[in-house]
């Protein structure tokens, strides 16, 4: 297990390194695991890694401060790049991620509130964390508070009708402090999202329902940097970034690969993604 970073990342070369460091985790878990979702949790890192070591506000030390921007984990399923982004940072120590989906383990295969610090809402019934998310941006501008909350949701989850409501909800009730971020990798458990069923044209969808959208390169970080920065300016309107992102992403033969969805690697596979990403992290420094 690599040691952690918990440290807040300035540059974009750091943050790079983190995200790398990040999927390094994700497949030492999963494969010692033997099960998991290695594929979204990869997708993801770029962004996990601009949130907690750039954009949020939030204390590892102190995991329920009240000003602590809070994150919502919608597709619950990639609770991997979740685990690594909370060891990373501090929240725990980094030797416990080896316990992934293991009896009495904290680091369940979904996340659940109370078991981790840092964990804010139990999730993994996909479709349910945007609503979940709405309720807690709701709360903090009934009472007058000033952080933000942050949801991540699977392109495959949008399928789910409750999104929709919830879309309309958080423009109905003008949560200018919710911004949702959609890892549009386009490959769901099924196959292509496209041919399970269209989601395109997803930005206009999003801006018909009344949200400020964008539609970003995910994986590039001044890119995501740049959108949060410009999420933070809004008014009157919640946020949407949508991330064109690669499922897999970082190790070759796991990219766009929907084998790899739910499923971790064999021993051989395992040192080839490891040596890649380790190859990754040395290119950033």
């Amino acid at each position: 297990m690599i040691d952690p970073v918990i440290r807040l990342a300035k540059s974009e070369t750091e943050l790079k390194e983190i995200a790398n460091r990040l999927r390094h985790h994700v497949i030492e878990m999963t494969s010692e695991a033997g099960s998991g979702h290695p594929g979204g949790s990869l997708s993801s890192a770029d962004l996990m890694a601009v949130l907690y070591f750039r954009v949020m506000n939030h204390r590892p030390s102190d995991p329920s401060w009240d000003g602590r921007d809070r994150f919502i984990l919608s597709k619950g399923h990639v609770a991997p790049i979740l685990y690594a982004s909370l060891a990373e940072s501090g929240y725990f120590p980094v030797g416990e991620l080896i316990t992934l989906r293991k009896m009495n383990s904290r680091l369940q295969g979904h996340p659940v509130r109370g078991k981790l610090p840092g964990v804010e809402m139990s999730t993994g019934s996909l479709g349910q964390g945007l609503s979940m998310a709405c309720g807690f941006a709701m709360a903090a501008k009934m009472d007058g508070k000033k952080h933000r909350v942050y949801c991540l949701v699977g392109d495959g989850e949008l399928q789910s009708g409750m999104n929709w409501e919830a879309a309309m909800f958080a423009s109905q009730y003008k949560l200018n402090n919710l911004v949702a971020f959609v890892d549009r990798n386009r490959l769901q458990i099924s196959g292509c999202t496209e041919d399970v069923m269209g989601l395109e044209p997803l930005q206009r969808k999003w801006e018909a329902f009344g949200w400020r959208a964008i539609t970003v390169d995910g994986h590039n970080i001044a890119n995501l940097i740049e959108a949060c920065t410009w999420a933070k300016r809004a008014r009157t309107r919640p946020t949407v970034i949508i991330m064109n992102t690669v499922k897999g992403k970082g190790v070759s033969f796991m990219e766009n690969n929907v084998a790899f969805h739910g499923k971790s690697c064999n021993a051989d596979e395992k040192v080839c993604a490891e040596n890649e990403l380790e190859e990754a992290m040395r290119s950033c420094r």
